[in-house]
């Protein structure tokens, strides 16, 4: 019977993030000792990349950073998948994120492409994370980046579960005026998800898919031929409420706008990126 404890097991567990079955088998065939264990997973893992490729990485958790530049500052966002919420929780993948997205904020990295092809510790952020799933043990996927640049830029990172790390994250871009209500927009974005900034944003196939749609169910219903072009904008209105930031109902006031409170202000918004691990 191989030397080790169910403290040992809890322990390598604990340092590695792996398994709790290719935990046991490591330490049997390290014959107990820890640091051995730690080795055979590592060249374990490594060899597994490649067999994990097709599995599903849906936790993981969001990270952002923001420096200043000339003339105003940039935010990085960045969602790292795992296999497992153990793994997302694991001290090991919260450094290797916070590695990476400096790694990828030095580069200016924009999306998740370059932001792999970007340098680190002399190899890139991909290679980088092949070695860090070998150790951990499941597939890691670094799923996408956004960056912004603006005058001002806030960040906003939520946690869904309190066990967990921020499984959602929000940038903001403004002016400094609007910087002033900035935290609590990014806020709103992280609750009501919005789509779009303005209605412009909005691409043109889809506000005549949106009119079709509505017109089609109108007609369905049996709306009255000369009520169908009132009818449809309204349902038009209704989808660009949902959707678009500033028409949104304020989360803090809902008897006001987004619009409305940036316009308060004196100040823009220019920009915002949100994501939700998984969605």
């Amino acid at each position: 019977m191989a030397n080790y404890t169910v403290a040992d097991i809890q322990a390598l567990r604990e340092r590695t993030g792996a398994g709790m079955l290719d935990v046991k088998k490591a330490l049997d065939e390290a014959d107990g000792d820890l640091d051995k264990a730690v080795d055979i997973l590592r060249v374990k893992g490594l060899k597994g990349v490649a067999k994990r490729e097709g599995r599903s990485a849906s936790e993981g958790l969001v990270v952002a950073s923001i420096a200043d530049v000339d003339g105003g500052q940039v935010g990085t966002l960045l969602e790292l998948n795992s296999e497992t919420d153990f793994v997302a929780k694991n001290d090991k993948f919260i450094t290797l994120a916070n590695d990476v997205i400096a790694a990828v904020a030095a580069a200016g990295a924009a999306d998740a492409e370059a932001a792999l092809a970007a340098p680190i510790e002399d190899t890139t952020v991909g290679a980088y994370i092949d070695a860090a799933a070998g150790t951990l043990g499941e597939k890691i996927v670094l799923r996408r980046v956004a960056r912004i640049e603006a005058p001002v830029v806030t960040e906003y990172l939520h946690r869904t579960n309190k066990d967990l790390p921020a499984q959602v994250g929000v940038l903001v871009g403004s002016d400094a005026k609007a910087g002033e209500v900035a935290r609590d927009i990014a806020m709103h974005i992280a609750a009501y998800s919005p789509i779009y900034l303005v209605r412009d944003d909005v691409p043109a196939e889809t506000v005549e898919n949106e009119r079709r749609v509505a017109e089609e169910t109108a007609k369905g219903e049996g709306k009255p031929e000369a009520a169908l072009p009132k009818i449809v904008e309204g349902r038009l209105n209704g989808f660009f409420k949902e959707n678009t930031l500033v028409d949104q109902a304020f989360a803090k006031d809902p008897k006001t706008t987004v619009a409305k409170v940036i316009e308060n202000t004196g100040g823009e918004v220019s920009a915002f990126a949100r994501f939700r691990v998984g969605a």
